[in-house]
């Protein structure tokens, strides 16, 4: 929790030191009105007491109360400011964290579990900040204030306030013992219900074809269930501390005025209104010491649950991205070419190579293919370049330049990547394709002119609204088809150096692939494109085909070239083509 504090900005400090202020002020003011009622008690008792001294001490217990009303008003509009302005930095940060990992890093976290940490566990420390930080300033000032109020009245009263304070700190000191490590399951837990919630709404089509509604329901039902039986087992604990409480304090108030009618009945009659006076004004002081270590108490039930969100919120703040950025953002003189030397790759923890010394050179103008069986390392070897993952071993070159050297920015202005997974966001056609900060991109000429070369062109204009009709989260209302067009009609708007096509033409028809590719190398006869492909139909007219295997290039060459030297190509061609069509081809 230390560690979030430096998140704190001087503004914050500041207002927390106003609060400060605000809050001693408002304590003087609420242990000054046991003075008042002490007096009017012993005006009360005393014959010849005039009522103007009665009203006038009782207008200034008014007055007391009222300041301490409008402090405590002001401090709590402060201090939320603090905590809702402390988790918004602090959620912006946690997000720009996860953007700046690298896949790798981004895999020892589930997705369910950054959602989690971004959400509720940011939640669990700004109700901590907002509710503990007031108790926190308030109570130790409360306690010892009021304790140098009554250490001179009574040994007695000071012996059984002490009994009392013992009992609830013992317990408090109990429940946290017990109650601190169940707080990290349901954090855990809280992931594993988001995690099912994700699974069955995202495969909801697949979820009602097999009939298993039921299957999800109880597997829905088993981690609620661990998850509530987790918050019940915390609740009832913590709920033990209310009857204790106030058997505490109304034990501790018949204590006082028991020991008080002793003192009293034995004192000398010159004395009884002096200890009756005191007698009162200690009850209430020792009731204030009681609510001072009660609202400590009440950050301790706070404070288990906020620690443990707070070292999940660290444990992402404190991964170091194992991708550096580089220095290099001026162009170079050679454009649009991609070279890979002598790279091996292997996936972060893992014992084996994926990839295996791969050379080639992808000049500018050039497409570039790869194709292999599944497994094979192609996409892996794809993600080389936008620095997904880095090179094991060897170098992957842009522009003549190690892609590790140049800054994050230049280097994705260079290339359109479309993934394997057509990706959309909610937005309109237009937001989707015109995705990235470019202003190009705002251009509606220029986003028709991506979606007519993307074969997209047929199905967005008889949408209702056509450019501006608004697609849903992960374009659940399209097909997959028309994604996968979208996905690359926003490559294409970028007019980038580089196209990386992922298997990106996978849900299109023969017919829409064959007319995508042929508009395709019209409109990009200037960029480099590199291609990842399962169909024999979708690379055979490549400049360059590299075939791998067990993440092995065992093939470099045209359609024609490969087919007579290559026997894993020329497997994976009989395959999907008959002798006669790769001989027409």
């Amino acid at each position: 929790m230390l560690k979030l504090i430096k998140n704190f900005k001087k503004k914050d400090w500041l207002i927390i030191f106003i609060s400060f202020i605000l809050i001693f002020g408002g304590v003087f003011l609420e242990l000054k009105m046991p003075d008042y009622m002490s007096e009017i008690t012993k005006l009360v008792q005393t014959e010849g007491s005039k009522m103007i001294d009665i009203i006038y001490n009782g207008i200034f217990m008014l007055l007391c109360a009222l300041g301490s009303l409008v402090g405590a008003i002001i401090v709590g509009y402060l201090i939320s400011f603090v905590s809702s302005s402390f988790s918004a930095r602090l959620r912006s940060k946690l997000f720009r964290k996860v953007e700046s990992l690298s896949m790798g890093e981004i895999k020892n976290f589930s997705t369910n579990s950054l959602i989690t940490r971004t959400t509720n566990d940011i939640t669990q420390v700004e109700m901590l900040i907002g509710m503990g930080l007031q108790l926190l300033i308030k109570a130790p000032i409360t306690a010892i204030w009021a304790v140098t109020k009554i250490l001179n009245k009574s040994w007695q009263w000071s012996l059984i306030t002490l009994i009392a304070v013992l009992i609830l700190f013992c317990m408090v000191i109990f429940l946290i013992i017990i109650v601190m490590p169940r707080f990290k399951i349901v954090q855990k837990l809280i992931d594993k219900v988001n995690g099912v919630m994700r699974e069955n709404l995202s495969g909801i089509r697949v979820v009602r074809a097999f009939n298993a509604e039921k299957y999800q329901e109880d597997k829905f039902e088993e981690v609620n269930t661990n998850l509530t039986k987790q918050q019940m087992f915390n609740q009832k604990n913590f709920a033990i501390l209310s009857p204790i409480m106030y058997m505490v304090m109304n034990g501790l108030s018949l204590a006082i005025y028991f020991i008080g009618a002793s003192l009293i009945n034995e004192a000398l009659m010159s004395s009884k209104i002096s200890l009756f006076g005191d007698m009162i004004v200690f009850s209430s002081y020792s009731m204030q010491v009681i609510m001072s270590f009660l609202m400590l108490a009440m950050i301790f039930m706070m404070l288990p649950r906020a620690e443990v969100s707070a070292l999940r919120i660290n444990e992402i703040l404190e991964t170091k991205s194992s991708i550096k950025e580089g220095n290099i953002e001026e162009e170079p003189e050679e454009t649009g070419s991609v070279e890979f030397k002598n790279v091996s790759f292997k996936y972060p923890d893992a014992e084996e190579y994926l990839l295996k010394d791969i050379s080639f050179k992808a000049n500018k103008g050039e497409t570039v293919a790869f194709i292999g069986s599944t497994g094979s390392g192609k996409s892996s070897l794809i993600n080389l370049i936008p620095r997904f993952y880095d090179a094991t071993d060897g170098e992957v070159l842009i522009d003549g330049i190690n892609v590790k050297d140049y800054k994050f920015e230049t280097l994705f202005n260079k290339i359109g990547y479309v993934s394997q997974k057509a990706v959309i966001w909610s937005g309109t056609i237009s937001s989707n394709v015109a995705y990235g900060k470019s202003k190009k991109l705002k251009d509606i000429n220029k986003i028709k002119e991506a979606v007519e070369v993307a074969q997209a062109r047929e199905f967005v204009e008889k949408m209702d609204n056509k450019y501006d009709s608004f697609i849903s989260s992960g374009g659940t209302n399209i097909s997959g088809g028309q994604k996968q067009r979208l996905s690359i009609a926003r490559a294409i708007a970028k007019d980038p150096e580089i196209y990386i096509f992922d298997d990106s033409f996978s849900a299109l028809d023969y017919k829409t692939d064959a007319h995508l590719r042929k508009a395709l190398k019209k409109y990009t006869k200037d960029s480099t494109n590199l291609i990842v492909a399962q169909r024999i139909g979708t690379i055979m007219n490549a400049d360059k085909i590299i075939v791998l295997d067990n993440g092995e290039c065992v093939g470099v060459g045209t359609h024609k070239e490969l087919l007579k030297n290559c026997a894993v190509y020329k497997e994976i061609a009989l395959s999907q083509l008959s002798k006669e069509e790769l001989e027409n081809a």
